[in-house]
């Protein structure tokens, strides 16, 4: 199992939101500087968000996220507001992002995956974020009618094969991953799945690890102290 730290960035800050909300956020410093942190620690992988990008399509972070992919010796995915090709191409091609999460696209450019599949294949991964069962977009701000794996199985259609899904329910307040609905969503659809939102101790490492799910993404919990990220670690290697 992959664990993924995720780096949130708003307005050029390293943050964690609470349930996805723009006015509930704690600072962490300078993105660079929180990203080395966990490569030092042993990381694989970053989880990179550009909320400013999700929340209204903003530039703002444009500067702090080159930076960041550019100083790290290991591969980065990043997703936030990625809603057309030529920003998919810029990440990838351009700052040399490892995959690119594409979110609300998903339900509302559905074709934009064809081309960007056809052109980086397995580069290119679909970020689905459910709030009570149904898919939300934009930044989470609106539900869509859709389940998660409706959106899964489309995507997988389309030459997608990687799925970060989010509990927003969960993401941000430490109360525990939704392992049954991420075990079924990866059962359902037999994609690799990434599970994020409520990580809050070693026991949900754990519980992802022994359901089988290909990865998992550490939040607040890493910034909290609430799990340990070496030990984390060492968990999802054994």
């Amino acid at each position: 199992m992959i664990l993924f730290p995720a780096v949130d960035v708003l307005d050029n800050r390293a943050v964690r939101l609470l349930y996805g909300k723009r006015d509930q956020v704690t600072d962490y410093g300078t993105p660079l500087e929180s990203a080395l942190s966990w490569q030092n620690l042993g990381a694989e992988y970053l989880h990179i968000v550009d909320l400013n990008g999700a929340f209204d399509d903003s530039l703002v972070n444009k500067k702090t996220l080159v930076e960041l992919i550019k100083n790290v010796n290991i591969p980065v995915q990043i997703g936030g507001g990625i809603k057309t090709f030529d920003k998919i191409k810029f990440y990838l091609e351009e700052v040399g992002a490892s995959r690119v999460i594409v979110g609300t696209a998903c339900v509302t450019n559905p074709t934009l995956m064809d081309e960007a599949c056809a052109k980086y294949g397995n580069k290119i991964a679909s970020g689905i974020d459910a709030k009570d069962g149904l898919v939300a977009i934009k930044g989470w701000v609106e539900k869509s009618t859709l389940t998660p794996l409706d959106v899964a199985l489309d995507m997988k259609s389309r030459g997608v094969d990687t799925v970060i899904y989010t509990d927003i329910n969960r993401d941000g307040a430490l109360c525990g991953v939704n392992v049954e609905a991420t075990e079924k969503l990866s059962k359902a659809s037999g994609m690799n799945i990434i599970a994020s939102g409520g990580m809050a101790t070693l026991d949900d490492v754990k519980a992802v690890k022994e359901r089988g799910i290909y990865g998992a993404i550490l939040g607040k919990s890493i910034y909290s102290g609430s799990i340990d990220f070496r030990q984390a670690l060492e968990l999802s290697k054994k």
